[in-house]
């Protein structure tokens, strides 16, 4: 079933901002904030806590907005990489100028971004570096420091974090943020608070992550899917024993934190002269977990996400033509929640059709619990077909009415295989909606489908053939949830996406 809510936004919003200004009280002076994961993008977030919108974090914050500013940050290898925000579509390079254009229509303080280990002969990070200044931003390099995280000496000196430029800012709340992993964010926040009390202002770390969640058991379900998302780092959910020690409280951190902690606290209070933390869970100010009202419909919406990354492993590995390193973690994050793959209601009806007609078949599950299926034909690829069906279906139209006509189809299949050279003549998605609309000014039935896209939110999907580009596009757009068995249609070595 199409999830439930089970997560209370307006509470969130409410007790994280207040927690936020409690943890600045408690410090004094200037907060860097570390924020990890998407601030008003959260898409993984509003998948397994159903009820959390992918905006919530950033609507928290609008509550303080006149104390916050926001600080981004990018590592210049990852320039130098070309790294991609997958779920996207689109480069960090391209994601750091969206990310201050939405901060800044939200009403956010943003002017600074931090190259972070960057070095003279990295090209494109120098040239990136002159075009956000050319477009009016402060940009500060920092550099790569040698024996980072574990030469304490040379780190907190001013051959180290000293060398970094420090970036001006004018609020006491600084938020530091990125366009993905690994982009610097705790070394630009420890470099700050350096450069801050260097400068005699009082400054302090804290770190505001959302997953895994502390005060959730360790394989709760919603933090065994943030293992399933990161099987590409390899992080794993492990329990905090710093904070056992401390306080006799089990809580939940991942490894790298944990790992990592000693050198943290020892950094800290070289940096600052103190710390309050006594273990990585201290340092944390996250609050989700004291928002979810119901526990069952979490815990259902992240055994799904489960699968769903599973199955991602497997695509991407079919793509690319890697072996299974990654798959096989998400195996074993799987096998930790006690599920199977096929523990997803639309998979085999999927197959079950693929079966029936030894070609590509689809299935979703609508929001009344209802598979509706789709076929691969001469006209229309199997997700243009369950598509349609589905609209059908939702605006009780009847299985022999036909939405789009031969007629209307047969000249969009011309264009694409006589003028614009496609060797596919079946309608994809985008075209299918583009005909259905061009249908709804003269068939009432055909406006009444389209009118029933927005009820294909949050509804599950599953392909027995690998997504091209353009299905993939138009399902991420419409909100639905996509899983494909690891196959192309046509053998090849090149497979266009």
């Amino acid at each position: 079933m199409v999830n439930n809510i089970g997560f209370d936004r307006e509470k969130y919003i409410e007790t994280q901002s207040q927690h936020i200004q409690e943890r600045r009280e408690e410090l004094g002076g200037k907060l860097y904030l570390e924020m990890g994961g998407k601030l008003f993008d959260d898409m993984h977030a509003s998948r397994v806590l159903p009820g959390f919108t992918p905006d919530n974090k950033i609507a928290m914050l609008e509550k303080i907005r006149d104390e916050v500013e926001i600080l981004i940050c990018i590592n210049a290898k990852d320039l130098e990489r070309h790294k991609m925000r997958a779920d996207l579509g689109i480069s960090y390079e391209d994601d750091v100028l969206r990310l201050v254009d939405v901060f800044r229509d939200r009403g956010f303080l943003v002017e600074h971004v931090v190259l972070t280990q960057m070095e003279d002969d990295d090209r494109l990070a120098v040239a990136f570096k002159e075009r956000l200044e050319r477009l009016g931003m402060k940009v500060s390099r920092h550099r790569v420091i040698p024996g980072y995280p574990t030469n304490m000496d040379l780190i907190v000196s001013e051959e180290g974090l000293g060398r970094n430029e420090f970036a001006e800012t004018t609020r006491d709340l600084v938020v530091v943020t990125a366009p993905g992993p690994g982009s610097g964010k705790l070394a630009t926040a420890l470099s700050q608070v350096y450069h801050e009390n260097k400068r005699g202002t009082k400054a302090g770390y804290a770190k505001f992550e959302t997953f895994p969640i502390w005060n959730l058991p360790l394989e709760h379900p919603v933090n065994l899917a943030y293992e399933a998302a990161t099987v590409d780092l390899n992080d794993a959910n492990v329990i905090d024993h710093f904070h056992l020690s401390a306080y006799g409280e089990s809580t939940v951190n991942y490894n790298r934190d944990v790992e990592a902690f000693p050198l943290l606290k020892t950094l800290l209070e070289r940096v600052t002269g103190t710390t309050p933390y006594q273990s990585p869970t201290d340092m944390g100010v996250n609050m989700a977990g004291n928002c979810i009202t119901d526990d069952a419909a979490c815990r259902h919406a992240s055994e799904q996400e489960i699968i769903r990354r599973y199955f991602k492993t497997l695509v991407d590995e079919a793509r690319d033509g890697l072996d299974s390193t990654q798959s096989d973690r998400a195996a074993v994050v799987l096998a930790k929640a006690g599920l199977k793959a096929e523990d997803r209601v639309v998979i085999e009806p999927a197959r079950a059709r693929e079966e029936e007609t030894s070609l590509p078949a689809a299935a979703i599950e609508l929001p009344d619990g209802k598979i509706i299926t789709g076929r691969t034909t001469d006209l229309l690829g199997c997700s243009s077909a369950m598509l349609l069906n589905a609209l059908k279906h939702l605006a009780g139209i009847s299985d022999e009415s036909h939405l789009l006509s031969v007629e209307s189809i047969e000249p969009i299949q011309k264009l694409k295989t006589v003028h614009l050279g496609s060797q596919n003549p079946r309608l994809h998605t985008d075209e299918v909606l583009i005909a259905l609309s061009v249908s709804a000014a003269a068939n009432e039935e055909a406006q009444r489908a389209l009118e029933q896209l927005k009820n294909l939110r949050g509804c599950d999907v599953h392909t027995t053939t690998i997504l091209g580009s353009v299905d993939e596009g138009i399902f991420r757009n419409l909100g639905v949830l996509v899983t494909s068995d690891p196959k192309f249609q046509r053998k090849s070595l090149y497979q266009k996406r």
